[in-house]
């Protein structure tokens, strides 16, 4: 089914007759490109644009660093904006960088590393300019409340980096010169004057 979505306003929700399996969305979001797919805990399913020119560039750039490191690193595996995550409460997430050791990665089926597998270990979103930051927080604790050790959600239009953990308030830094990897990742530097650009 290909939508055609150009009069609506971007993100929206659709809620299908009956829910989306795993497979069922993983071929709606190919068929549907290049808009990104999501899907609620309650089986909505959440449609957005691709990220403006600004944001796709910042996140470029964080994932290299972070790419770099972890090639080095050597302990886990990580993933891009298009990778989908399957979290036990039901919900399909996309963040804008991903890490699962290597110890999850190899204990994972064939079947699970095709499709949307297991939450991650360690996440990164980015704020865009069009996402509130409200939603942005909620989904943030979401990750953290459904498995995620570490989460940094980073907002380059007011320099701030929040670092999440589960059953923590939120850690907040205001124009950071770098961000440190603790936990799953530790040992990671994020460099964010290489972020701010």
């Amino acid at each position: 089914m290909n939508l055609v979505l150009s009069s609506l306003r971007l993100p929206i929700r659709i809620r299908p007759d009956a829910p989306m399996s795993d497979c069922d969305l993983m071929r709606f979001s190919r068929e549907n490109r290049p808009l990104r797919m999501e899907r609620e805990p309650n089986g909505e399913i959440l449609i957005m644009t691709p990220t403006g020119n600004r944001t796709g560039s910042i996140n470029h750039r964080i994932a290299l660093m972070f790419g770099l490191w972890v090639d080095q690193d050597g302990r886990g595996v990580a993933f891009d904006s298009s990778t989908g995550f399957k979290l036990p409460n039901g919900a399909v997430r996309s963040p804008d960088v991903a890490w699962i050791s290597n110890d999850r990665w190899n204990a994972m089926t064939e079947d699970e590393k095709d499709g949307f597998g297991v939450y991650p270990d360690f996440i990164i979103e980015l704020r865009s300019p069009t996402d509130g930051m409200l939603d942005a927080q909620a989904k943030m604790q979401e990750w953290v409340t459904n498995g995620v050790a570490l989460g940094w959600l980073i907002d380059p239009q007011r320099k701030i980096v929040e670092i999440y953990r589960p059953g923590e308030a939120a850690e907040i830094h205001q124009n950071p010169t770098s961000v440190q990897g603790t936990g799953p990742v530790r040992g990671f530097e994020l460099v964010m004057g290489r972020v701010w650009g």
